[in-house]
């Protein structure tokens, strides 16, 4: 009668643990919905207001200069043989340069336009 006994709790432990392993899936596929489950969330969770526009770029971000770099008009008085060359006076049209070359102190005008085109030596 004893071994009937051990035979039957080894049964009965056995059948435990497979129950036990095999509701622990199947809860965690148990979902309670209450309310509306079609429902997306309310607009209040939206991160960015539907009105919202970013503002403009600051000026000559990303766009190309309209009229001639005081940079772009130095480097290339450089390029005619100018040392020193500095901007000295900025005009609508004109973008004058002075700087020192072989034969003393000069200077080169170039046109306020987009590349600089030169105009003349003075």
């Amino acid at each position: 009668m004893m071994q009937f006994l051990a035979k039957a709790g080894l049964a009965v432990m056995l059948t435990a643990g497979t129950l036990a392993g095999t509701v622990a899936p199947a809860a965690a596929q148990f979902n309670i919905i209450i309310g509306e489950p079609d429902r997306g969330p309310p607009p209040e969770y939206r991160r960015v207001p539907p009105d919202y526009r970013r503002p403009p770029p600051p000026p000559g971000y990303g766009r190309p200069m309209r009229g001639c770099d005081p940079r772009l008009a130095e480097d290339m008085a450089r390029d005619y043989g100018f040392r020193r060359a500095r901007v000295v006076d900025i005009t609508p049209r004109r973008v004058i340069v002075q700087g020192w070359t072989r034969r003393g102190p000069d200077e080169m005008s170039f046109a306020n336009v987009r590349g600089c085109p030169a105009l003349r030596r003075y």
